[in-house]
């Protein structure tokens, strides 16, 4: 075929999903195509969905991995809801997502795999490919393996090894259709499998295979144009949450000239946080991969109590194994960082699925008063900003911070423009180097704006002092079992928190005529959905205000003023309804939940549908 007669539609946006087994290399698939997508320009999210087993069983529907995108020539706050574009690896990967597609949708797959053995075990009675069930979409079934096998016949590598390319053949056919660059991910395969020289030249050769065949036959008759976004002018990077977490507690410690030190057990979908910072000694971040939680957390004390940023990474069932060594932090009023990048549960529940359901557990998991601030990213890049903020509260007011991320932020990416560390702001902590009370030294005599008792580096001359769990003589700091004494440190630590609020921006309401009824609050990484569902309501004509919690304790001071501004507030979670119970518990307000647990994000056009009803 001409490729001058394949013609070229201008499109604003679409949502592709790669599918298929998790050996198949999706999410490295996924991972390139959105490499390229950033490189271009556009503005894009994603969704990574996996098994939690490392190889789950091939062909079975429990196996099946997929990988979303979503780009466009404007901003855009979701991975989207339906695909315009669905790439089948084989037949479970088909049946597992077939029910997200709306009529007209795109679906390419590998028709080698279909066959009587794989069909079977996945409950097809006949072919899809064959029966009539697939009429309403546009079907391109192409044996990916057999021409992958061919392409690369002549390379010193087995059938075996050959078929398993076929994730970057299928690469390659996405990048001609949708007019991606390609030079990035040739320069990838070279770096990834450097040490083979025949596996990067066989990946790089089924690539190119899968750009040709796009180009050379007669398979599709329109290619497809996104046009990069208008953004603000910077200099711009992909970044996953996980990853901008990581920078963010790196900016952080370099402002605020602290070294940071990460204690941490590895667990599903925190352990990224420890693999980044272990490349990092060169900016001063030590790692310690502990033999557990508990290990993990008092090393960070322990960091701290040395003068370091103590830093403690984990998900849900790792937070219940740090609750005591998190109140003995309280008790010492030590700065330290606790991220939770949160998953579905109970117990080991569901490893690589998203859910918001350890808010409460942040709040009063633990024994006696003791309370910390808690904070919450909305989106992959605004993971950077929270650890950020997360430092400086820490070593300002000398507190533990738990900061709520999630498996879909931790996962998930966009494209994030580069901060100028100069113009971040200064991060102040001053070490207690002499007495400060009649010539001895107080470790718990306080700073009146703050209430942050002294922190101290072991071995300054004089500073010696008591540390432990025990209760503290308020101000002198040593062991006290006197009620009144007692009772006083606990109504000053939370005093020490609750002041937080004067020291954070306020909740911000988007309501752009001023005449809503309802407002929508989120927190966490509901953002993008509800921002999306506010959109088109809107667009509908209907009117919503929505407002967005990034401060979950202490909550912004004009909280309470935004939310009487409403007849009704709706708050969407991933969970049964743990910011609904705070707010309730809170304010006097009409507020009701819209909740799901899933294990999955929400789709804008639930949400969306749910504003309506209200309205």
């Amino acid at each position: 075929m001409d490729c001058s007669s394949v013609g070229t539609k201008q499109l604003s946006n679409v949502i592709i999903r790669f599918a298929g087994d998790s050996g198949d290399g999706i999410q490295l698939t996924g991972d390139r195509f959105t490499g390229e997508t950033a490189f271009f320009g556009n503005d894009l999210a994603t969704l990574r969905d996996f098994p939690a087993e490392i190889r789950a069983p091939s062909g079975t529907l429990a196996g099946v991995s997929s990988f979303q995108l979503h780009f466009a020539d404007h901003g855009i706050h979701t991975a989207g809801d339906a695909p315009d574009v669905l790439v089948a690896m084989n037949p479970a990967a088909l049946k597992a997502n077939i029910g997200d597609l709306e009529a007209g949708a795109e679906i390419i797959v590998d028709s080698d795999q279909f066959k009587r053995r794989t069909l079977k075990k996945v409950g097809y009675g006949t072919n899809p490919l064959e029966d009539g069930s697939l009429e309403s979409y546009r079907v391109h079934a192409i044996p990916l393996s057999s021409i992958t096998v061919e392409a690369l016949r002549g390379f010193p590598i087995s059938n075996k090894d050959a078929e398993r390319a076929k994730n970057m053949f299928a690469l390659g056919l996405l990048c001609w259709m949708y007019d991606r660059p390609t030079d990035a991910t040739v320069e990838y395969l070279r770096h990834r499998f450097g040490k083979r020289a025949e596996i990067a030249d066989a990946n790089v050769a089924a690539f190119q295979a899968g750009y040709a065949f796009g180009d050379t036959t007669e398979t599709f008759a329109t290619r497809y144009e996104v046009r990069p976004a208008h953004m603000p002018d910077g200099l711009y990077r992909n970044v996953s949450g996980n990853l901008a977490l990581c920078y963010g507690l790196l900016a952080g410690t370099q402002k605020a000239g602290i070294p940071l030190f990460l204690g941490a057990y590895p667990i599903t979908p925190a352990s990224d946080l420890l693999h980044e910072l272990a490349r990092h000694q060169a900016q001063g971040v030590r790692t310690f991969q502990a033999e557990d939680e508990i290990a993990g957390i008092a090393a960070a004390i322990g960091a701290s109590f040395g003068g370091h940023l103590g830093v403690t990474s984990t998900s849900g069932p790792g937070m219940s194994l740090k609750a005591e060594a998190l109140g003995l932090a309280i008790a010492l009023e030590l700065p330290l960082v606790v991220c939770n990048v949160q998953r579905a549960g109970p117990s080991t529940g569901m490893p690589t699925k998203t859910e918001q359901a350890d808010l409460l557990q942040a709040m009063f998991g633990r024994n006696g008063e003791s309370p910390v601030p808690i904070l919450a990213p909305r989106s992959p890049s605004d993971c950077f900003e929270i650890a950020f903020e997360a430092v400086r509260i820490a070593t300002k007011y000398r507190t533990p911070v738990v900061l709520l991320s999630d498996a879909h932020l931790a996962n998930g990416s966009e494209p994030w423009r580069l901060p100028d560390l100069n113009h971040l702001p200064d991060i102040q902590v001053g070490f207690a180097t002499e007495p400060n009370q009649d010539g001895e030294f107080w470790p718990y005599l306080r700073d009146p704006e703050t209430l942050a008792r002294p922190w101290t580096v072991p071995g300054t001359p004089g500073l010696e002092h008591r540390i432990g769990g025990l209760e503290k003589l308020d101000g002198k700091g040593t062991i006290s079992s006197d009620p009144d004494n007692h009772e006083a440190m606990v109504r000053v630590r939370a005093a020490k928190v609750a002041g937080v609020a004067a020291d954070t921006p306020a909740l911000e309401v988007d309501d752009p005529d001023d005449c809503a009824d309802l407002l929508v609050l989120g927190w966490g990484s509901t953002y993008g959905a509800t921002c999306a569902a506010v959109r088109a309501v809107r667009e509908r004509g209907g009117q919503v205000a929505h407002a967005h919690l990034r401060h979950l304790n202490p909550f912004p001071a004009n909280t309470g003023d935004v939310l009487g501004r409403y007849r009704t507030v709706l708050v969407p979670e991933l969970n049964s309804g743990q910011l609904l119970v705070l707010i309730k518990a809170s304010f006097e307000v009409h507020a009701i939940g819209y909740n799901r647990v899933r294990g999955l994000p929400f789709s804008s056009a639930e949400l969306a549908a749910q504003i309506e009803e209200l309205i």
